[in-house]
């Protein structure tokens, strides 16, 4: 069967302020979808991919119309579910028989909601993973049988939406085939945001599925941390490897690893690192990991091994807050786990959030303060959302209200405000960490002597402009204005 998988145009200024999006915007491999298209091909059918990212829906219309699909396959987030419906429709005006099916991380969450506000024109729904799902959709679309029974779905069938059960999520993950990379056409498109990698062509890899951890920020197919080990499964060491093999054989030169958390199995970690050092497979690689997960040791193999910078989640300067949102660490762990790391020579990224139910606009200023105590060699600083699908959304009427505009719901928008704070407060102290953090003699003087090739020129260009606009443009993170905000409740 002909399948076309979409992920709906966008732009960047529509989820970054206008004045920072050269230094802000990023283009990752959309892995998801590159799975399932293996997953597909695997199956025996052909599969053109449209990246939105790069192309105006026009442009991936005329696509479709050329390629005549009999199935499309539509990724959401929520930001980007309005764009899916738009896609949908526009699918469904070149030829109404193509089967349409949502899926991603919206369409998950809201499934019953996304077939009933999709105007008729989103056939199906996927409700978890989709490499076993969506192949047998297709089995039935082919065979003229109806999705009764299937399992992962939601579907219409005339004015009513079908909810079939969930399906188990997959277990032996060294079953799947490896994302299909020859979808994207140029690898050298896809690049992570300035500053954060070192190496082009970057390919981007996850060695596990889920979290054992319960933050209440963070959307998980498994609510339940059931599944696995402790909440997590994990592909076996030497398909890692197989899978890295491949993408070096393609020419990649960077891997960005981005499970939940590299090193939530210890061993594992440290033996995938040793394996890596022992082939001298030659790449850089960059990882997340949970501040209690690692150590001097791991940090020092991961090191050997090619990793140049690992991202460590200290979110808070307050312990209240961690707590509030179930992190399950202390603000001394984030001390040791980022001085470790920087004694082992690995640069340190660290994200940070505002608007933590419960925090206050002075919490928030202890937070910037201990972004600077850290001295990180990144930092971030992002609202905190409300996405479907998470204890906190399904939690609002206890910790806060939300914005009515999907658009709101990125790490930039602001779209959930806790009863103790307003959004005009998140974002005023957005644009002051930033303004603090990255404007500190000592922190440019170190970035201006690292400064080595005509890629680090280009990035300390951006970031210079983006400093102009964070001094000059009052309430710079605003956008389109205040929104109207609801009394938080379960959708």
């Amino acid at each position: 069967m002909k399948c076309a998988l979409i992920i709906p145009a966008w732009r960047s200024e529509d989820l970054f302020p206008t004045k920072t999006a050269g230094f802000q915007i990023n283009y990752w491999e959309p892995l998801g979808t590159l799975y399932l298209a293996a997953a597909l091909q695997q199956a025996g059918h052909t599969v053109q991919f449209y990246n939105g990212a790069f192309m105006s829906n026009a442009e991936i219309m005329a696509g479709v119309g050329k390629s005549k699909p009999e199935f499309v396959g539509i990724y959401s987030t929520t930001f980007g579910w309005p764009r899916a419906i738009t896609t949908a429709k526009a699918v469904k005006a070149l030829d109404d028989k193509i089967f349409v099916c949502a899926g991603g991380p919206y369409p998950i969450a809201q499934q019953d909601q996304c077939l009933a506000n999709g105007g008729g024109h989103i056939d199906a729904v996927v409700t978890g993973e989709a490499e076993i799902t969506v192949p047998e959709v297709l089995a039935r679309i082919e065979h003229g049988e109806s999705l009764d029974g299937v399992l992962g779905v939601a579907f219409r069938r005339g004015q009513h939406v079908v909810g079939n059960p969930p399906r188990p999520l997959i277990e032996d993950l060294d079953a799947l085939a490896f994302p299909a990379r020859d979808l994207l056409g140029d690898p050298n498109r896809y690049v992570p945001p300035p500053a954060t990698y070192r190496r082009k062509p970057v390919a981007v890899m996850i060695t596990s599925r889920g979290c054992s951890r319960r933050c209440i920020f963070c959307f998980q197919t498994d609510h339940q941390r059931q599944s696995g080990k402790r909440g997590v499964r994990y592909r076996s060491v030497d398909n890692v490897l197989q899978e890295i093999e491949l993408c070096l054989d393609m020419g990649y030169r960077e891997i960005k690893f981005i499970d939940d958390s590299f090193a939530a199995d210890y061993d594992r970690a440290m033996a995938l690192s040793n394996e890596i050092r022992a082939r001298r497979l030659d790449f850089a690689w960059f990882a997340s990991a949970c501040v209690n997960q690692v150590d001097k040791p791991l940090l020092r193999a991961m090191k050997d091994a090619g990793c140049w910078a690992i991202l460590l989640g200290a979110e808070s300067g307050v312990q209240r807050n961690l707590n509030t949102l179930r992190k399950g660490i202390t603000l001394d762990q984030t001390r040791a786990a980022v001085r470790a790391a920087k004694e082992v020579g690995l640069k340190v990224s660290t994200p940070f959030l505002f608007g933590i139910p419960g925090e206050t606009f002075e919490d928030g200023v202890k937070t910037i303060d201990f972004a600077v105590e850290l001295n990180p060699d990144l930092a971030n600083f992002h609202a905190l959302t409300a996405f479907p699908g998470t204890y906190l959304y399904q939690h609002l009427d206890e910790f806060g209200t939300v914005s009515r505009e999907l658009s709101d719901f990125s790490y930039q928008g602001a779209a959930f405000v806790p009863y103790t704070m307003s959004r005009e407060q998140i974002q005023e102290l957005r644009q002051l960490a930033f303004r603090r953090f990255y404007t500190r003699p000592s922190f440019l003087l170190k970035r201006l002597v690292q400064i080595r090739t005509w890629n680090d020129c280009k990035v300390a260009a951006r970031g210079v402009r983006g400093l102009f606009w964070l001094w000059v443009k009052k309430r710079l993170f605003e956008r389109n204005g205040a929104r109207t905000r609801v009394a938080a409740r379960r959708a």
